[in-house]
């Protein structure tokens, strides 16, 4: 079947959104020009979203396929209401609500009425945001990286060392503090503070994800065992993808402080990363390109870095969706080439 059929309910949101952007538009400027520079800026907003988060695409399929197709089912679902309600419209309030020492109904209603306002406040905490998906961010690769039992490398003078390095205990999450302790020297002195205890709640929240799996991984592998760790792969997606929405998000109030249309960019490109997950599950992609896991992950080491340094240095979004598409690139080049050979 064709590809399309994958993307026909991102296209329908997409229609449904771009409609709403454009009245959200006409409502707060009151002219056509007003309802056409929303949909130009809900439309960037989509593409910035996708390009951020096609590694998110990759790594959720290689623990989607895992999953039972109830689970799977839940995650394209309920996982969808979270994503595109909870990450791209609830988080930020509650980001707001807590700095401003508000309660939701105040911060929504501050979001709509001072919009300059409100994205100052939510723009304030990008330290500690940004440390903390960083954090789970790079423990989300560097688990990759360092498995033992990993025996297919695709840069192999990297990688193998890495997963030797592996059987030592907790390797990763060393070397993940030891580079928040590295950039806190480098943050201003009123947000190291916040930046370090962020980065430690990033990584205490990866531990407690994987905890939860083990405990529902039971090792016999009956059909309730099976749910059971579905849920605990559930659990885990959720939370990752959390952690790859928070520089989409921090990222989107410098092209819009409007929540409203900020919400709505960002959650129809946060419905074409579902289709796209649900394709490459399908279509079996990450077993047709060997490598194309690996260029994932590479990626989210990337992005995970830039979350860290993007505290002291200004790293545009464009460069950020480069990265990632360079890895992911390379590394589907790379496997048809290995495969022709």
């Amino acid at each position: 079947m064709s590809n399309i059929k994958y993307f026909k309910s991102s296209f329908i949101v997409t229609f449904l959104g771009l409609i709403l952007g454009a009245f959200v538009g006409y409502y707060y400027k009151g002219t056509p020009a007003g309802a056409m520079e929303a949909l130009f800026i809900c439309a960037v907003l989509v593409v910035l979203e996708v390009s951020i988060s096609f590694d998110n695409a990759v790594v959720n399929a290689t623990v989607l396929k895992d999953m039972t197709p109830a689970w799977q089912h839940r995650f394209l679902t309920w996982g969808m209401l979270i994503a595109v309600f909870g990450m791209r419209l609830v988080f930020p309030l509650v980001i707001v609500a807590v700095v401003a020492s508000l309660n939701p109904w105040e911060a929504l209603v501050m979001a709509a009425t001072e919009p300059d306002r409100y994205a100052q406040i939510m723009t304030s905490v990008h330290h500690e945001v940004a440390a903390f998906g960083g954090a789970f961010l790079m423990l989300v690769a560097l688990k990759y990286f360092f498995d033992v039992e990993k025996d297919v490398h695709w840069i192999r003078v990297i990688e193998r060392p890495l997963a030797r390095m592996g059987r030592l205990n907790a390797v990763e999450v060393g070397l993940t503090l030891l580079f928040i302790y590295l950039m806190s020297n480098y943050v201003g002195a009123d947000e190291r503070m916040g930046f370090t205890f962020a980065g430690i709640a990033g990584i205490l929240t990866f531990l407690g994800v994987e905890a939860v799996g083990t405990f529902l991984q039971a090792p016999e592998a009956t059909v309730k065992d099976i749910h059971k760790a579905s849920a605990g792969m559930f659990l885990y997606l959720e939370v990752l993808d959390a952690s790859f929405s928070f520089d989409g998000v921090i990222g989107a109030f410098a092209v819009t402080n409007n929540l409203f249309i900020f919400a709505i960019g960002l959650g129809i490109g946060a419905m074409f990363v579902r289709s796209l997950t649900i394709m490459m599950v399908d279509k079996g992609t990450l077993e047709a390109f060997r490598f194309m896991e690996h260029g994932a992950f590479y990626a989210v080491w990337a992005l995970a870095i830039i979350m860290f340094v993007g505290t002291v240095v200004h790293i545009p979004e464009v460069i950020t969706g480069l990265v990632g598409a360079a890895f992911i690139g390379l590394s589907i080049w790379d496997s048809r080439r290995k495969h022709a050979q």
